[in-house]
């Protein structure tokens, strides 16, 4: 028996709570298996480009955003529409420098620390989100885009907000090559 031609493929949602809590357990392991907080995060943000590099896929398909033409309107789409599908949340955009490469996420609520309250005891450099990064920079990396991206500033370590830097590396190119006709 063959399946129909036309007929788009189903995307199965998780509960929120169950992602949560797995990834609690993941970042706990991880915590355990390795001694240094740099080598937990490193992990964190290897197994999130990972999937990024996949995801942007998914992306692309689901969403329908059209070519994006400088940087803030690349980072509006991750913050408004990426951000919306995959977490349910909408941070908040802030360009960081005059050269417009630089930017800032805003996270008003971080679902991944919905049930953490506190760093484990000793762990002040653990980035316990550092897989967003990871996702982020994956993704930018699939349509051609180099980017430094990292934490700023996390409440779990007592600050105000939670923010995620994103730095562009390389200059956009204005006009594209075109294909002669």
């Amino acid at each position: 028996m063959s399946r129909p031609a036309h007929r788009r493929p189903e995307y199965h949602k998780i509960n929120k709570d169950l992602f949560v809590l797995t990834y609690g357990a993941l970042v706990a392991q991880l915590c355990k298996d390795y001694e240094k907080d740099e080598d937990v995060n490193k992990y964190l943000d290897n197994m999130g480009y990972g999937i990024g590099t996949r995801l942007v896929e998914d992306f692309l398909a689901r969403s329908c955003v059209r070519r994006c033409h400088s940087y803030s309107e690349i980072t509006d789409i991750i913050a408004q529409v990426a951000f919306k599908m995959y977490l349910g949340i909408t941070p908040s955009v802030i360009c960081n420098n005059s050269s417009r490469n630089e930017f800032s996420l805003i996270l008003d609520k971080n679902p991944l620390v919905e049930f953490v309250e506190e760093l484990p005891a000793g762990r002040s450099s653990l980035c316990y989100c550092n897989l967003l990064c990871g996702i982020i920079r994956g993704a930018l990396e699939m349509v051609h885009l180099a980017a430094d991206v990292t934490f700023l500033q996390d409440r779990l370590k007592g600050d105000s907000v939670t923010e995620i830097g994103i730095t562009f590396l390389k200059k956009q190119d204005e006009k594209k090559h075109r294909r002669k006709k």
